[in-house]
């Protein structure tokens, strides 16, 4: 018993002296020396406290955009379409009769009036034939007024005075119908206009029906278009309407519509419109396409926004609204665009603050500034009545 007990001694007195080194080393870890902590940089050492006040808040720097504010303006409401422009007035020349062409009296591409001598056809058989008609009518005249006066005193019989008076009217006939062939030898412009291209030369024989030439009344263009049926109920005669050509792509022509076709076209359920377009100087030509722009009425408390503002996610279309400083990212419906202009149907009110450049870089609630001065929405075109 006695040497177990020194040997629990012992080993108890070792037990005591590696605590007794742990909590040195310990110690040691924890209270580095006071060079240490007097050589480390200032920063660090605060770090090695507290953290400084609003280092847990600070963020990105605000990003640079463009703003403009939403505002009410007049805003023509209208609805596009595309159609084409027709001659007021067109026709083809085609004699009536079988004939050879003597003169041809009009320059191609040239106006004429109404009323003018285009082509002549060769007349001697007509003009002799229309001579012996006029001398059979002279000579059947003279017989009736003898008849008249024989009948009178009784030296002929009422059945020979008849007789005499129906060859009267027999030889007039004939010669009304000379003189029509004579006047059908003749093509003349039917209204004043623009001759075509012919087809014929002096000298041709032509037939009855041949085209020759087609002549166009272009003072006043027609331009056919067709809307949606939908809308039957707000297209009227006498609204406006502006055309855009292809050719002339930086003018605006007026029209006015004069006629809607009472018949729908079935195949594509469409409202067949017809309008009027002045042209006094010829510049426009039957046949141009054309883009229609009909113009229904103006709301004149439309919200209206630069169009550059918008940007489209899949089919609908947002914009960034200013918010306290931040980007709110809106969707929003819109209306009828006016040059470089959209209206806002839903979604802003008058006064909010949008972006309108920079929102590649913008997000849905970060912080922004604002570079330049606000550039507002630019006033629509006036609408022409």
């Amino acid at each position: 018993m006695p040497a177990n007990s020194s040997l629990l001694s012992k080993i108890a007195i070792g037990v005591a002296a590696l605590a007794a080194l742990g909590g040195a080393f310990y110690a040691g870890r924890s209270n580095p020396p006071p060079s240490a902590a007097a050589s480390a940089p200032p920063a660090a050492a605060a770090g090695a406290g507290k953290a400084a006040p609003g280092a847990a808040n600070a963020g990105p720097p605000p990003t640079t955009v463009e703003i403009a504010k939403v505002v009410k303006m007049a805003l023509p409401q209208s609805i596009t379409a595309v159609g084409s422009l027709r001659s007021d007035e067109t026709v083809i020349l085609r004699p009536e009769v079988s004939g050879r062409i003597s003169e041809i009296l009009f320059q191609e591409g040239q106006g004429v009036a109404k009323g003018a001598a285009l082509v002549r056809f060769d007349s001697t058989v007509q003009r002799a034939e229309l001579e012996q008609a006029r001398a059979t009518l002279a000579l059947n005249k003279s017989k009736l007024d003898r008849a008249i006066d024989l009948q009178k005193t009784g030296f002929i019989s009422s059945q020979a005075r008849d007789e005499a008076d129906n060859n009267y009217k027999v030889a007039r006939a004939n010669t009304d119908v000379a003189e029509a062939k004579m006047a059908k030898l003749e093509l003349k412009a039917p209204f004043s206009g623009l001759t075509g291209l012919r087809s014929a030369s002096v000298g041709d024989y032509v037939r009855e029906g041949q085209e020759i030439v087609n002549l166009e009344a272009v003072n006043t263009l027609k331009a056919d278009f067709r809307v949606p049926e939908n809308l039957v109920g707000q297209v009227k005669t006498g609204q406006n309407l502006q055309i855009i050509l292809d050719a002339f792509p930086n003018q605006t022509f007026a029209g006015k519509i004069y006629a809607i076709n009472p018949q729908l076209d079935q195949a594509g359920r469409a409202i067949v419109i017809r309008a009027s377009v002045a042209n006094p100087n010829a510049k426009l030509r039957p046949g141009m396409f054309a883009r229609v722009r009909l113009l229904l009425s103006a709301n004149a408390d439309a919200l209206v926004v630069p169009e550059q503002s918008l940007f489209p996610v899949g089919d609908d279309q947002y914009l960034f609204k200013v918010v306290d400083g931040r980007a709110t990212r809106v969707k929003v419906e819109i209306g009828q665009r006016a040059d470089s202009n959209v209206e806002i149907v839903r979604g802003l009110s008058a006064g909010d603050t949008v972006i309108t450049a920079g929102q590649l870089k913008v997000r849905d609630g970060v912080a922004v500034k604002v570079a330049g001065a606000e550039k507002p929405a630019a006033p629509p075109p006036a609408v022409k009545k």
